[in-house]
């Protein structure tokens, strides 16, 4: 079915969510049509962040809005879902359009076997009645359908479209770029340079995909890395745990804009904690890169600014491999908490791969690494 038609059969006129590559026709379509205009459409930090931008447009304007996002954001929503939205609550009418990633019997990443099989009865549990668009849903059934839940959305309840691969299409191309130069796998290879024989914790999508590689090519262990393939936006705070317990350590974070913004509670509590072993490098090429290219709020937001308010000790921009490698040598050399963000462009390899160890691999060979280390 054609993005566009979803749209007009859905009615919505306000759009707010977190880009997921199932749904990158949806995407491309609300950004060919919109951009980012915060009276039709905002591209959220967080699933939570949405929902709760759609309440207010709600409270607003008594429309009900559409919330889109990735099933790994079914996490994000159910607070707003059980104390905000709840019709024991305030009964705030939403309705969700949410990418099926790891659907059973469909072949994907570790990180969304078990989100998919659950997909469904999340929403079921949430008292959110959902309905399944395949490649084969008709406008004529979708109409249907859309009429029934209009009745519920009356009521003050939330319904959800939960999107197959390959049900959405759209035919026009956006194109997505920013001014930066620097490639990130290159930056990875200037970090890992850097690290030496230090652990590092890397990020969720492509960042992950390109250190294993980088590794690979370099015919060097993969044990120092924590490959981070899932739980966006937790990778700073799972560097943060590592290196309280091995504080003779330098534990690097190479982290991402979207991921750094979608739990950016984690810098002030990284600060307050305030570790000299901890390096937190984010790479930001002011975009949801790994799922298709679409903005994130990075590009109006000072990070180094945000870190050395959280209590950093150091923070710094780099534009520049030179700015890059004198930042990464002054990090290491001052023992500090310390910040590096990377400006990056926006683009990756067509061949780039996915890790060939499994996540239980790898967080088996990291821990027996750590293990000698202080």
């Amino acid at each position: 079915m054609k993005a566009e038609s979803f749209v007009r059969i859905l009615g919505a006129e306000f759009f707010t969510g977190v880009p997921d590559s199932q749904l990158k026709p949806l995407c491309n379509y609300l950004m060919h049509t919109y951009g980012i205009d915060p009276n039709h459409h905002i591209i959220a930090a967080n699933e939570g962040n949405c929902t709760a931008i759609a309440a207010g447009y709600h409270l607003a304007t008594g429309k009900v809005p559409l919330v889109y996002m990735q099933n790994s954001g079914e996490g994000n929503i159910i607070n707003p879902l059980a104390s905000l939205l709840n019709e024991k609550v305030y009964q705030i009418p939403m309705i969700f359009v949410i990418g099926w990633r790891g659907e059973p019997g469909v072949h994907d990443e570790p990180q969304h076997i078990y989100q998919g099989e659950v997909t469904v009865s999340l929403m079921d549990v949430m008292g959110v009645t959902s309905f399944i668009v395949s490649k084969d849903t008709t406008e004529e059934e979708l109409s249907t359908v859309m009429e029934q839940f209009r009745a519920l959305l009356g009521e003050g309840k939330d319904v959800a479209f939960i999107i197959r691969k390959g049900a959405l299409t759209y035919a026009e191309p956006v194109d997505y770029r920013n001014r930066y130069a620097m490639k990130r796998e290159e930056i990875i290879e200037h970090i890992t340079a850097a690290s030496g024989s230090d652990p590092i914790i890397s990020t969720t999508g492509k960042a992950s995909r390109e250190l294993f590689e980088i590794r690979a090519r370099a015919k060097e262990s993969h044990e120092r890395d924590f490959l981070t393939v899932g739980s966006m936006g937790h990778a700073s705070s799972i560097a943060l745990g590592t290196a309280i317990n091995k504080p003779e350590t330098t534990v690097w974070c190479i982290d991402g804009d979207g991921a750094a913004l979608m739990h950016m509670g984690a810098m002030a509590v990284i600060g307050s904690v305030s570790p000299d072993n901890l390096i937190h490098i984010i790479i930001n090429n002011e975009a949801h890169e790994t799922v298709g290219g679409m903005p994130t709020a990075a590009s109006s937001a000072d990070l180094t600014a945000i870190a050395k308010a959280c209590g950093y000790q150091s923070a710094v921009r780099a534009e520049t491999f030179e700015e890059l490698d004198e930042a990464l040598r002054q990090a290491k050399e001052n023992h500090c908490l310390s910040l590096i963000e990377v400006m990056s462009s926006i683009g990756a390899r067509a061949d780039l791969g996915r890790p060939t160890t499994t996540a239980l691999e790898n967080k088996q060979n990291f821990m027996e690494y750590l293990k000698h280390l202080k």
